[in-house]
């Protein structure tokens, strides 16, 4: 019966709880973890669904499924729409919509475990009835074609962000990759007036602005434009782990005054200083086992591709950063720009390296753990948990 309280869906009532007593017992991180809101806002589960994968049961792949989700104490779940821009050239919108399709066949199948919620009412209905909530984010903005009428039938079918870009431009929008290794090929660096018609449509729809692989000129220009605060939902910060993905501290700054929240994805290379660094070494060291692998698969690239992941996988263990890495990314922003503009963007099942102590979903309650360890209040934690998603999601989708 946790969470039943939550019925009248007053914002602070999510992003708030009671301020723990120094006369008290030690606070049971486990029991503050599954009695808060979870929310993590990018998750890629949803590819390996459209391999014919059952994600509706617990599985020893990847990080996540509806079981696990709900171990982690998961509440409120963004299954990100990623369309493949190369093998989906010419058709990326149909594809987003397959990927609509097999979500909201999942639920149909599942109405006892999960719920496409669309607005703070459904959030608040589905949390009563003990429902992993399930909101759709695209990942990429290839996925409209070019088409505001494309923006307002994936709204239509329940999508509640949209990221700009992915590593890809598009036509109206520059990608963070794109910005800092290839800016003679853009063919615009920023938005485009088209661009910026997107950003104001969305803000009209009650549609959330993710700025996540944006390049800097071109989050600059959402800044400029948005009316409506913004988010990064999967992305960590610049001055700690100096990757193109990554959000400077004026970036951050800029998210937080829209009233917006930086979700900070845990990928070991987004993170961690370290890690090419690391990554050489490790290539260096098994320089002989991925020449076989090489030479073995010389004519199948498919199965190369295989083989060199699992033997990733293998030694991954030491490129693994500690858990600490992460929560420092966690710590760094609150303590920028505040608490109310942090929290979780996981991109599980997007990623290949995660932190130690962090192997899936269910590992989630080792960050409550290590935030109470580093002072943080049962309110604040409740508000990164899951509070400050509510919050924007209210504001921007109703």
């Amino acid at each position: 019966m946790r969470k039943i309280l939550i019925a009248s869906f007053l914002i602070f009532s999510f992003a708030c709880g009671q301020r723990e007593n120094p006369k008290v017992e030690p606070i049971d991180y486990l029991k503050l973890h599954y009695d808060a809101i979870v929310a993590d806002t990018h998750n890629d589960v949803l590819l390996r669904a459209m391999e014919g994968e059952d994600i509706t049961v617990e599985t020893k792949n990847g990080h996540s499924d509806l079981v696990r989700l709900k171990k982690g104490g998961v509440d409120v779940q963004v299954f990100a729409v990623w369309v493949d821009p190369v093998a989906y050239e010419k058709n990326s919108f149909k594809r987003a919509n397959q990927m609509i399709d097999t979500l909201y066949s999942i639920a149909k199948r599942n109405q006892d475990k999960i719920a496409i919620v669309r607005n703070s009412d459904e959030i608040g209905n589905a949390l009563r009835e003990g429902k992993i909530c399930a909101i759709i984010g695209v990942e990429g903005g290839h996925a409209i074609e070019n088409s505001i009428e494309k923006l307002e039938e994936l709204y239509r079918r329940g999508v509640r962000y949209l990221g700009l870009t992915w590593n890809n431009s598009v036509d109206w929008a520059s990608s963070a990759f794109d910005e800092t290794t290839n800016p003679e090929k853009l063919k615009v660096k920023g938005l485009s007036e088209f661009g910026k018609k997107v950003v104001q449509k969305m803000n009209e729809l009650g549609m959330i602005v993710d700025v996540s692989h944006l390049g800097e000129q071109a989050f600059w220009d959402v800044i400029k434009t948005t009316k409506k605060p913004v988010i990064a939902s999967h992305s960590s910060v610049y001055k700690l782990c100096p990757h193109y993905r990554n959000l400077k501290d004026e970036q951050i700054k800029a998210i937080a005054q829209t009233g917006g929240v930086v979700f900070v994805n845990f990928y070991a290379e987004y993170i961690d200083s370290s890690f090419g660094t690391k990554r050489k070494q490790i290539e260096e060291k098994y320089k002989a086992q991925f020449d076989s692998i090489r030479i073995l698969y010389e004519h199948d690239q498919r199965a190369y591709r295989e083989a060199r992941r699992q033997l990733m996988r293998k030694i991954s263990n030491e490129l693994r950063p500690p858990l600490e890495v992460l929560i420092d990314h966690i710590d760094y922003i609150a303590k920028l720009v505040g608490v109310d503009h942090v929290g979780i963007g996981s991109d599980f099942d997007g990623i290949s390296i995660t932190p130690l102590e962090m192997d899936d979903v269910t590992f989630l309650p080792n960050i409550t753990r290590e935030l109470l360890k580093r002072g943080y209040s049962v309110e604040d934690i409740k508000k990164i948990l899951g509070g400050n998603f509510l919050r924007v999601f209210k504001e921007v989708c109703g």
